[in-house]
């Protein structure tokens, strides 16, 4: 059997322990993660959801896509810009799927915000610009 349901804006087509990578959510490895928007259920199409449809996975681990590259030219204008983005996904493995799942008790899944850096509870200090040099004068031809 298999399901097709949606997160991260798009759909996925999974079997039980499928490994699948969507777009992050929030959860460490072995966290458990249940998909409630679920658009079909084996021969069963919901409109526009099932009723009571469950896809439930584990986190496997988070990962960062390969690099894509971003490459902007206008011919003849000499303008030329190379950028790159690399996308934060999460690995999560298929354990189960269907309706009336009622072993699973954890909230749905939610979209998480890009890990950064936490600040320590130190204020880190910050060197001052350096000051640049005054230009030298040069004597003028007379």
């Amino acid at each position: 059997m298999f399901a097709v349901f949606r997160t991260g804006g798009k759909q996925y087509r999974v079997n039980k322990d499928d490994v699948i990578a969507v777009e992050l959510l929030e959860g460490d490895a072995g966290a458990t993660i249940v998909f409630d928007d679920v658009l079909m259920l084996g021969d069963q199409v919901g409109t526009p959801r099932i009723a009571d449809g469950k896809v439930v996975g584990e986190v496997v681990r988070q990962i960062r896509d390969e690099k894509k590259i971003i490459f902007k030219k206008r011919r003849r204008k000499h303008y030329r810009r190379r950028t790159a983005h690399r996308q934060y996904l999460t690995l999560v493995k298929i354990t189960d799927l269907g309706t009336g799942l009622s072993a699973v008790s954890t909230a749905p899944a939610k979209k998480a915000a890009p890990k950064k850096e936490a600040a320590s509870g130190e204020a880190k200090a910050k060197k001052p610009a350096a000051k640049k040099a005054a230009p030298k004068k040069t004597k003028a031809a007379e």
